[in-house]
């Protein structure tokens, strides 16, 4: 009977020997993986760091521009909820005074010793019921018969609007949720370029910085005339102030923030964000711009500054970075339209 036991304890010594050995190699092979990918991070050369930098900067402008869009439909909805809200509250009122006037009949008629049918079913506690009866209002006088259609059509207007504030209501909650999710999305790839930008020397970090910096001078304007004039004037003014993700100025600016509020100095509202205010007034051509014209970069239409000439802009680059002057040949060009 012990010879038969000695083969089995040192079959489940040898897998459990077996199971250790494969769980210590996959431990260790995890351990090097993970350290092997913080070694190649931190191994990354400046170069390398400015290109990561560049393309977490840029995801996140794409983010912040779907935040803008959402944050307009939010606002949009907020508006609109509020209007409803307003008209529901009013057309309540109207139908409560139907209604007491209604009852005043009644009671009239209830001393005198005579309700008329109609009276009854419109007084009663199911008001569609003399909606579908109509032929009981015609019976009724005049004056009582028209209170009991208004009534109807109050009603069924309340109804209307009430359902209309519950979809506006929806859609604001969906916007919120969904720029939510976008303001995330940017936090998260702008402190991904950071950690990036904390590995570097003091030195390499202020040669990266000095090779991102565009151009800080400014050139005296470019001819231009009208609005056009004024919003180019508007964007040398906000020159040297801060990147502020979601911003519309005075103090600070995102790419679509700084032209929409340059435009509007000029009198003309533009929309929110890049990808609609490329189809904001009259597209041109890269051989047909002019100052004040919108051009637009990335295949994502993710960002816009505002041209002056000389084939040169203003923009609001990305945090970080004060609104300058830069090449519009620095980045890929997309696109461009002229406001009207």
């Amino acid at each position: 009977m012990a010879s038969h036991r000695k083969p089995k304890q040192r079959s489940l010594t040898s897998s459990t020997a077996r199971a250790a050995a494969l769980l210590a190699l996959t431990g260790a092979a995890s351990a090097t993986l993970l350290d092997g990918t913080g070694h190649a991070e931190n191994r990354l050369t400046p170069a390398q760091v400015k290109a990561k930098v560049d393309e977490y900067q840029r995801e996140a402008e794409e983010a912040t521009e779907k935040y803008n869009g959402a944050r307009e439909k939010a606002d949009r909805a907020r508006r609109t909820l509020e209007a409803l809200r307003d008209q529901a509250a009013r057309r309540t009122t109207r139908l409560n005074t139907a209604r007491n006037a209604l009852g005043a009949f009644a009671t009239a008629q209830y001393r005198s010793g005579t309700i008329a049918p109609a009276l009854q079913l419109a007084l009663s506690s199911s008001p569609d019921q003399y909606l579908q009866r109509a032929s009981l209002a015609e019976r009724a006088g005049s004056r009582q018969a028209a209170l009991i259609a208004t009534i109807g059509r109050q009603e069924r207007k309340l109804r209307q609007v009430r359902g209309e504030a519950a979809d506006r209501l929806a859609a604001l909650r969906a916007s919120r949720t969904t720029a939510a999710h976008h303001k995330r999305t940017v936090q998260e790839k702008l402190a991904a370029a950071d950690r990036l930008l904390d590995r570097l020397t003091l030195e390499q970090r202020q040669r990266l910085l000095a090779a991102r910096g565009g151009d800080k001078a400014a050139d005296s304007l470019a001819p231009a005339a009208g609005r056009a004039a004024r919003a180019v004037t508007y964007a040398y003014a906000a020159l040297g102030k801060p990147y502020v993700w979601g911003a519309t100025g005075p103090h600070g600016y995102d790419c679509s923030g700084l032209t929409q509020a340059a435009w509007r100095a000029a009198g003309v509202a533009l929309p929110r964000t890049t990808y609609t205010q490329i189809n904001a007034g009259q597209r041109v051509t890269r051989d047909q711009l002019a100052p004040g014209d919108l051009v637009f970069f990335y295949s994502g239409i993710s960002h816009v500054g505002l041209y002056i000439g000389g084939g040169r802009m203003i923009h609001a680059p990305h945090p970080g970075a004060p609104v300058r002057l830069a090449s519009v040949a620095d980045m890929p060009f997309a696109g461009a339209a002229r406001p009207a």
